[in-house]
């Protein structure tokens, strides 16, 4: 029984002298401190303000006959509305990140860093759908800046400090862990990001602010937090650094609005029922459900029907998680692909490329002959697919500007033009040849949503 006791106290006693983590067991390890780290990283998180001028919204009635004449003295007319948010310098020359929904269209921008000192800021590139901006302070140097943790992955339960300055009182500080990973659709933006998400208190105000590492690198930048009660309590999220890297080298090279690099495909997720049709083992990775004729996946080989399961070494399971490994990597450059066909592995490299625009678009504008004056259309390519974000087969002439007029009857912005009384169109130089011909009564078809309508009107 003794030697039984001494064996089993042995095979057990191995696992946990090899553990990193463990209980406190004295006063000293309870004692333990963020301060360190917070001293450290507290001079780079600063505050900011900005102001920009919005236009008052109109009065409902303003366009009534009757009821315009009372309101003729409430026309809209411009205001100064102010934000309030966070920022994190990323180097000694001033370069500062922060939200877009925080300084995007702002006419002025005020920092203030933890020491009080003020400066003047500029937006050298910002990025509505990835809701981020990259700001350069001016006449600055000397400043205390955080490293960015891009090139070692995150991992779920590693330990970060949330910090921000709300509010203009002071700096706040909370701690937690990474909770998950690959969270996209749930933060701000376009939907369509991939996030952090974090169980580290983020305050309100803190949008924009740091949440870095126990080594006091940035690991990214806190967008939103999804709450019910509306106070700091809830999932945190945050845009990881390596992206953050991207948009500062954008930024450094002149750019005003951020590239990303151009897949030319749609995707969609990999389902339990759909592994044995796909030759997996298990559910997982993106199935290839369209590709475009100049994507840079097609050009290296892959197909439809094909499933991407990483990009880089990186598990790829949804689109949005796709295409951040992509932005990650970078335009100008190349990504491993791995990915599954008929139940054979298989690796690409994919050149990250912009989306091409050609064929030429082929602008064209109507005028007074063509009835629909100042209706602005353009030949689709890949580069007018992906700002439209149109289906990736389309083709022929879409609606860029349907300007007051095409409005009125209708028409909106990605509209694509099938035919004027009939007669299909292909170029954009055919479509105010036909119009002129029309008559008094016309009939557009036109593609919206995938769905085909008649707008039929009379001159």
């Amino acid at each position: 029984m003794i030697r039984f006791a001494i064996l089993l106290l042995a095979v057990f006693s191995v696992p946990l002298a090899a553990q990193d983590s463990r209980v406190p067991t004295s006063q000293a390890e309870i004692s333990l401190s963020f301060a360190p780290l917070v001293k450290q990283a507290a001079p780079a998180v600063v505050n900011i303000y900005a102001s920009r001028m919005v236009q008052s919204r109109s009065n409902a009635f303003m366009d009534d006959p009757f009821f315009g004449q009372m309101f003729r003295e409430l026309q809209p007319r411009q205001r100064t509305q102010n934000s309030l948010g966070s920022g994190v310098i990323l180097s000694s020359d001033g370069i500062v990140v922060s939200n877009y929904h925080v300084v995007g269209m702002a006419t002025e921008i005020r920092v203030v860093l933890n020491d009080r000192r003020e400066y003047a800021a500029q937006v050298l590139l910002g990025d509505e759908a990835s809701d981020l901006a990259i700001l350069q302070l001016v006449d600055a140097e000397g400043m205390p800046f955080l490293d960015l943790r891009h090139g070692d992955p995150v991992e779920v339960g590693d330990l970060v400090l949330a910090i921000g300055n709300p509010f203009g009182v002071g700096q706040t500080v909370s701690s937690g862990i990474v909770s998950g990973l690959a969270r996209s659709g749930a933060a701000r933006g376009d939907g369509t990001g991939y996030f952090i998400q974090t169980d580290a208190p983020i305050n309100p105000g803190n949008s924009g602010g740091a949440l870095i590492d126990m080594q006091g690198r940035l690991v990214g930048v806190n967008t939103s937090i999804l709450t019910r009660s509306g106070g700091s309590n809830g999932i945190g999220f945050a845009i990881p650094a390596g992206l953050v890297q991207q948009f500062v080298a954008q930024a450094r090279d002149g750019l005003a609005s951020f590239q990303r690099p151009w897949a030319g495909m749609t995707g969609q997720v990999v389902e339990a029922d759909m592994t044995d049709m796909l030759g997996l083992d298990l559910p997982g990775g993106m199935l290839i459900s369209d590709l475009h004729a100049q994507s840079p996946f097609l050009a290296a080989g892959l197909k439809v029907g094909d499933v991407i399961v990483a990009v880089d070494d990186q598990p790829v399971n949804t689109p949005a998680e796709m295409l951040f490994r992509m932005m990650v990597r970078g335009i100008g450059d190349a990504a491993n692909v791995r990915f599954v066909r008929q139940g054979s592995a298989d690796i690409a490299t994919v050149e990250m490329i912009t989306a091409p625009d050609t064929p030429s678009r082929d602008p064209v504008t109507l005028t007074d002959r063509e009835i629909l004056t100042g209706v602005r259309f353009e030949q689709i390519n890949p580069a007018v697919i992906a700002e439209m974000d149109l289906p990736m087969s389309s083709e022929g002439v879409v609606v860029a500007d349907p300007d007051r007029i095409g409005r009125r009857i209708g028409l909106q912005t990605g509209d694509i033009i099938l035919a004027v009384n009939g007669d299909p169109i292909d170029r954009t130089d055919q479509v105010g040849r036909l119009l002129r011909r029309a008559g008094q009564r016309v009939q557009l078809e036109v593609l919206r949503g995938g769905r085909r309508i008649s707008l039929r009107f009379r001159l």
